[in-house]
Order: structure tokens, then C-alpha cells, then sequence
């Protein structure tokens, strides 16, 4: 969540209609037709999909998870001043990230904010993966790392974006295209045609975007090429499935997360500082105001730096996502009314959601594992603690090829 600005107030959470892929995210599963949950570690549970996926065969597990970097510990004493040092030391956070990440059985792992990637490496390579790491260009020591599980995937492509090159500050995004090893391929043996094996890829996006409320044109304009580099690989490796990952420092009522998953944002109906929701906002305000109701205009510059037009106003993208925690309906201990998480961070300052897993109608959500109760995180008295080695929860998803 953090990177150069930080010490904003939690952010409100408001009541904003979004049209997206699952309709079903509103109707809350009740004590009679809720399936069973497993629990993966103790505390958090796996929660079913109420569709029958008994016949998808080729799955996979994909965590989001942003670890915590080393240095943001030491640069914002603030956030963490009422947790005991010893469950902030990177040794012990290092081991307790290893087994929480093991337990979930992953196949692919999205990581932000890591400035150890040595470390993560050595630890993981123990468990059978492999990774690549991009640093964040400027001053700050942290980035992104990208693992799979090198027995069931296959790396085809691997690239990287540096936000400094387009004017959007030192943030960075990067890109795999995996490929499901075929002897991890357990489909019917007549549908193994190689079509059907050439299928079994797809591209794998993360990106931890930037914090500062006030830049919704430099978040916009991050989120903005990374989308357009998602669809262009995918169309490039032949229209296969897309999964995005990532700390979006954005909420989920907000504009970020409306452009996200309808495709289109109209930049004159938005205030720039308020784009990711992070900032309070009184309940009978709405995101959704139109620019004469006294929104600032947005300047060349700004419109630039978003839609790299400094006459566009309007924002598109060319991919057809979907949140995968709607696409497995909750309950309202931990899901707010659109079926997001209510929490995946929690720090002294900001209890909320900014973390997420986006992905293409060629995959469908089987399970996904569910956050911890707003209570219970207020209880703990926030992360990190003895049991979770970061300030944010993972997110992690089974996805079946469709």
C-alpha cells in the first residue's frame, strides 16, 4: 500500500452500484445452502463457488499478496507503533510468509513491495518455484516478484514496465506468460487436442500502484498501460486468458475499481484526488457527481498523464475483467455489498481493501479464500502480528480453465 506519501485517514466506505461479470456477488449465501469451507490455515477458510465445477479438471492457485517491504518497517515507525518488535523483524516474518504461502498451495504467486528478493527466492526454491523480481526505479528499494511452481508451469515470456519512462513516477508493473506444464494437464483425454493444450497459458499481470490520493491522473495512467500491455500479450500469445493481480492503493467503491471492471471511466465526472477513494468522504457523497456539480476540471496535463490525450476525457480498455472474490459469493463478516473483502490491509492508519485479483471470462473462480472478520483484525490490534508476517492479508484464488 505504502511508497512515498503516506498518513492519509482510512478511507469511508460508501454505498456504489457496478455493473460486472457476477451478478451473483450480491446474494449472500445463507446457513442452509452455504457450501462447507475448509479451513487452509487455522484462522482463514476457503469458500466454494455455489456453481457445480466438478467437471473442470485443469486448475490453479493464484496468490496476490504484498509482503511488507523491510525498509517501509523502519521509514514509517507510525503505522506499526503498537505491535512488538519481534513480530516486525524480517526473520521472523520471512518464515511465517514461507508457511502461510505453502499451506494455500499455490501455483502462481503475485508479489508487491518486496525488498528481499533474495531472501523470498531462497525460501520458496525449497518449495519448488521460480521467479523473476523487478525493482522500482528512483530512491525506493522495494518491487515486484512474480513466482509459479516450475513442475506444473512452464515460463513462454517475461517483460517488465517502467512507470518513470512514461512521466507516472517510479512505480512498476511486469508480465509472465505461463504455460501449465502437460503432464499437470488431468482433462479428458479426448479434449487433449492441441488446441485444447495451447489453452492451458496465460498471462500474468502485477502491479503495485501508486499510493498518493491526490494523483488519481498518475493511478489512472499507471493502471491505464498496464491494462493495455495485458490485452496486447494476450491477443499476441493467441487470445488467452489474463489474470491481473496487484496492490491498487484503490477501495473498491471507487473510480479505479469502476473503470477496472466496466471498461470505461469519464474523467469529467470525477475529482482527480478523490479517483481512488481513499480520502473520507461523507455518506451522501457520491463518486459518480458530474463535473457542474463542482468536480475541478482536469487539466491538459493531467488528462495527459491518464489517457495520454490532453484532450481525452474518456478512458477505455479492451479487456473483459472480472474481481474473482464476487465471483464466489461471502458473507457480510467479511464481504461488503459488492462482494469484495472488506479487509486486505490493516495498520494504525487505514483498515480496507486495496488489494485484488482481476481475470478474463476464460477463467472461472472455483474457491477463494476468505479475509478475516473486521473485528477480528481489530482485536489483533493490527498487522503484523505472532500469526501474519504482513500489514496486508493475501488474496488467493483457484481459477479452472473454462
Amino acid at each position: 500500500m505504502r511508497d512515498e506519501h503516506r498518513g492519509e485517514r482510512p478511507a469511508s466506505r460508501f454505498l456504489a452500484s457496478v455493473d460486472g461479470c457476477h451478478s451473483s456477488s450480491l446474494r449472500w449465501q445463507g446457513k442452509r445452502n452455504r457450501r462447507k469451507s475448509e479451513s487452509a490455515d487455522g484462522l482463514r477458510k476457503w469458500v466454494y463457488a455455489k456453481r457445480d465445477c466438478s467437471g473442470f479438471k485443469d486448475k490453479v492457485v493464484i496468490v496476490s499478496y504484498n509482503v511488507l517491504g523491510v525498509e517501509n518497517v523502519t521509514k514509517h515507525p507510525d503505522l506499526y507503533f503498537n505491535i512488538p518488535p519481534k513480530y516486525l523483524g524480517w526473520d521472523h516474518r520471512k518464515e511465517l510468509l514461507r508457511k502461510e504461502i505453502k499451506n494455500y498451495h499455490p501455483g502462481i504467486l503475485c508479489f508487491q513491495e518486496v525488498d528481499r528478493f533474495n531472501d523470498l527466492e531462497d525460501a520458496l526454491q525449497r518449495d519448488g518455484f521460480k521467479g523473476v523480481y523487478q525493482a522500482r526505479t528512483g530512491d525506493a528499494p522495494d518491487g515486484c516478484a512474480i513466482f509459479w511452481n516450475n513442475e506444473r508451469f512452464t515460463l513462454l515470456h517475461e517483460e517488465h514496465m517502467e512507470f518513470q519512462s512514461f512521466g507516472l513516477r517510479n512505480n512498476v508493473a511486469q508480465f509472465c506468460v505461463l504455460q501449465m506444464s502437460s503432464n499437470q494437464l488431468i482433462s479428458d483425454t479426448k479434449s487433449k487436442s492441441k488446441a485444447a493444450r495451447s489453452s492451458r497459458s496465460m498471462v500474468v499481470g502485477n502491479i503495485h500502484v501508486l499510493f498518493n490520493p491526490n494523483r488519481g491522473d498518475i493511478k489512472l495512467g499507471q493502471i491505464r498501460l498496464f491494462l493495455e500491455r495485458a490485452h496486447k500479450l494476450a491477443e499476441e500469445w493467441g487470445k488467452i486468458p489474463v489474470v491481473l493481480a496487484g496492490d491498487l492503493n484503490s477501495v473498491p467503491q471507487s473510480a479505479v475499481y469502476q473503470f477496472m471492471s466496466s471498461a470505461e471511466l469519464d474523467l469529467s465526472r470525477h475529482d482527480r484526488k478523490r479517483i481512488s477513494g481513499q480520502m473520507d468522504i461523507p455518506l451522501k457523497s457520491s463518486i459518480f457527481q458530474s463535473q457542474q456539480e463542482g468536480f475541478p476540471r482536469w487539466n491538459g496535463e493531467e488528462l495527459k498523464l491518464a489517457t495520454g490525450d490532453e484532450h481525452v476525457t474518456c478512458l477505455l480498455h479492451y479487456l473483459k475483467l472480472c474481481s474473482a472474490y464476487p465471483g464466489v459469493p461471502g458473507n457480510l463478516r467479511t464481504r461488503d455489498s459488492m462482494g469484495e473483502p472488506l479487509a486486505t490491509s490493516c495498520h494504525s492508519k487505514f483498515m480496507g481493501t486495496v488489494d485484488y485479483i482481476w481475470h478474463t471470462e476464460e477463467l472461472i473462480p472455483v474457491r477463494v479464500l476468505d479475509t478475516l472478520p473486521v473485528n477480528v483484525l481489530r482485536k489483533m490490534g493490527g498487522l503484523p502480528n505472532k500469526k501474519w508476517g504482513s500489514d496486508h492479508l493475501a488474496l488467493a484464488c483457484e481459477f479452472a480453465f473454462a
